[in-house]
């Protein structure tokens, strides 16, 4: 990947070019525009302890509001590959506790948290999950990994075929202890979806970047209005929608009014001129 910066920089959608100024698209209209980012591991908002030590018995469960929860589909040319709405998904949430008694080794697990990243791993029995942490694979228990976040089964939000429940364990296990320049993942989804999956797509450099735009996040809005957006690779898209995840469905929807409003002024701007 040659010379990468260390922090992800992100360019807000009034920096970023698009055709229409109008206003929120609608379920009908097309993509309208991308977003340009510098990337890096998304994860170090986490604490940097997770094994255990020194933990906290009293610690508070952390806010989480599903509400907030930005609704979501991701395509691939015209083929859906990702879809998270309250109408079509169960994504009801648990404590660690509660949520060991229904994983099964090789589930895709998420810890979530109010302005926090969502946080992915593996469950691969015994309680523990493997997952990418502060650049490095780690193997840890659930309940430590959580840190007082909720938690869900995402297996399903992916939809591609999944690989056997003991490759995935057999994937994830494999690369325990790989750090720094090992890493061929930049956040925890993607190398948790790599486990399960097998798919290059979610691997750093799993595809050339050669103009084309195959990959579309829809991101569904109040009264049936939707926001599309266009990248070049699964891997850029995945970034997108986890920092949408984390800043939340209010100020989504804020940062989309304040950029058409932007664009709406410009544009008037140069009709009077």
């Amino acid at each position: 990947m040659g010379n990468q910066v260390d922090r992800l920089s992100h360019l807000s959608y009034a920096e970023v070019p698009t055709t229409d100024p109008n206003g929120l698209d609608t379920e009908e209209d097309g993509p309208r525009i991308g977003v340009s980012y510098i990337f890096s591991n998304d994860d170090d908002d986490l604490d940097e302890n997770v094994d255990g030590t020194e933990k906290d018995p009293n610690q508070e469960e952390k806010h989480y509001d599903k509400r907030n929860d930005v609704e979501c589909a991701i395509y691939n040319r015209d083929e859906c590959i990702y879809e998270r709405t309250n109408s079509t998904t169960d994504l009801e949430t648990f404590s660690p506790e509660n949520l060991l008694n229904k994983c099964k080794p090789g589930d895709l697990v998420e810890f979530v948290a109010t302005g926090q990243y969502p946080h992915w791993a593996i469950y691969v029995g015994d309680f523990q999950v493997v997952h990418l942490h502060r650049a490095e694979v780690k193997n840890n228990f659930l309940t430590d990994v959580s840190q007082g976040r909720r938690c869900r089964i995402v297996s399903e939000l992916y939809k591609f075929k999944p690989l056997s429940p003991d490759m995935v364990v057999q994937n994830a296990m494999e690369q325990v202890g790989a750090k720094d320049r090992e890493l061929l993942w930049r956040n925890s989804e993607c190398f948790a979806a790599w486990c399960k999956f097998g798919k290059r797509e979610f691997k750093m450099g799993g595809e050339i970047r050669i103009g084309k735009q195959p990959y579309r996040l829809k991101i569904f809005l109040p009264e049936k209005q939707s926001h599309v957006l266009e990248f070049q690779s699964l891997e850029d898209l995945i970034m997108e929608k986890r920092r949408n995840d984390q800043i939340g469905k209010v100020a989504v929807i804020r940062e989309l009014a304040n950029h058409f409003n932007c664009v709406g002024g410009m544009s008037n701007e140069k009709n009077s001129s």
